[in-house]
């Protein structure tokens, strides 16, 4: 008698992947390894190992992974300026690739030939789970139930009924909610019509900037080489100083986001997102680099957080791509050390205080006040060599059409 292949599910407690634990058991006859990555928020969390077991999986094992999210994939994005298409900070993309490593890792652990997802076909995350999977071990075989038959929900939950399995599904609201201690996503329903203002049953983690009441709180933030290490002064953990961001930056309605993305696949998506911890960190940082890089260095890392974020999003963090990109990054942060502190309010986080030991702003040369150091003198010469450039070109290519020169650049109606 052949022996019963072995499967190792990533199972979020929903019901894509309870469903998808009973299919691949009854339907395909896998024996089922349910594995819960736990990288916090989730409010599936409490009923787990109850639920997969119900459904039918040879064992559930949870791995608390929260630290490692953080120190690892979520602060290194923080130190990198990752944020996607201007507004995102990655939560859900930077949870997948630890997500796929620990699948992989699980796979050799049980002696799995195979592991799986709940993934749709229209989403980013079954590409970031498929390449990452492919990438670390190329010889597990990748099963995607819900992409593969394209269930609909109210079928799931028919499907799970007749095997015994009823749970009030519908208690969970009308969103599709992803959540994890960098951020949290709400979509469908009514947000998929981009003129519809986003209800408040929307958000859960951030009060409404326009009514809290909270008088504005201060906060300091220390960072050391680009990595956020204490609180007001006290050193936290990565877990809990994440936490008690998210808690007092929610209090004053900060980090919710209203975005229309550019999913990999190639669909528009209009995505809510609430990040306060995440939205509070990346203000801290940036106002820090502002004053630890030079003009150049801050003019490159801006670009390159730009490519960072589009390679977290698409997928790609197990790449040699990635590899080169992170070293530069970490390079970049020798200095970014310093203290920031914040005023929370009205839905915004603004630096009203910074210092760093590896500052570059030289009070004596920024100050118009006695012990100014600055030559001003040598300004003139400077200019004198800046401009030439522009002077020679303007003897010798424009000064004989200058009229049309100017023409170009007034408004219309004005010439």
């Amino acid at each position: 008698m052949e022996p019963v292949p072995k499967l190792v599910l990533a199972y979020s407690g929903g019901l894509d992947t309870t469903t998808a634990i009973k299919w691949l058991s009854l339907e395909r006859g896998w024996e089922v390894v349910a594995l819960n990555i736990d990288v916090g928020k989730s409010r599936e969390q409490p009923v787990i190992e109850s639920r997969g077991v119900a459904a039918g999986a040879v064992s559930v094992r949870i791995i608390d992974a929260r630290d490692d999210f953080l120190r690892y994939f979520a602060f290194p994005a923080l130190a990198a300026g990752a944020i996607y298409q201007d507004a995102y900070p990655l939560a859900t993309a930077l949870a997948r690739p630890l997500m796929a490593k620990l699948l992989v890792d699980v796979a050799h652990e049980e002696g799995a030939t195979a592991v799986a997802h709940g993934c749709t076909g229209k989403g980013n995350d079954q590409v970031r789970f498929d390449v990452g999977v492919q990438t670390l071990d190329p010889g597990l075989e990748i099963v995607a139930p819900t992409r593969e038959y394209a269930m609909a929900r109210e079928t799931q939950i028919e499907y799970l009924k007749e095997h015994g399995i009823d749970i009030p599904w519908g208690q969970k609201g009308p969103y599709s909610i992803d959540e994890n201690m960098w951020g949290r996503s709400a979509e469908a329903g009514v947000l998929e019509d981009p003129w519809v203002e986003p209800p408040a049953d929307a958000y859960e983690w951030t009060a409404d900037p326009e009514t809290v009441s909270l008088a504005p709180e201060y906060v300091e933030i220390e960072f050391d080489r680009g990595m956020p290490v204490r609180l007001d002064g006290a050193e936290l953990g990565a877990i809990a100083l994440v936490e008690r961001l998210n808690e007092l930056g929610g209090a004053h309605g900060i980090g919710r986001l209203d975005q229309i993305e550019d999913r990999l696949v190639g669909i528009k998506s209009r995505e809510i997102y609430e990040a306060p911890a995440a939205i509070i960190l990346h203000t801290a940082h940036r106002a820090l680099e502002a004053m630890t890089l030079s003009k150049n260095q801050l003019r490159l890392k801006k670009q390159i957080g730009v490519e960072y974020s589009e390679l977290i999003y698409n997928g790609l963090w197990f790449s040699a791509h990635h590899q080169d990109i992170a070293a530069y990054v970490g390079s970049t942060q020798r200095h970014v050390s310093g203290v920031i502190r914040l005023r929370l309010g009205r839905g915004r986080a603004t630096v009203v205080g910074r210092k760093a030991p590896d500052s570059l702003y030289d009070h004596a040369l920024a100050t118009y006040d006695k012990g100014d150091t600055y030559d001003q003198a040598a300004a003139v010469g400077f200019i004198n060599i800046w401009g030439l450039q522009t002077r020679v070109q303007a003897r010798k290519q424009l000064l004989g059409s200058l009229p049309e020169t100017l023409k170009i650049a007034m408004p219309r109606g004005q010439e």
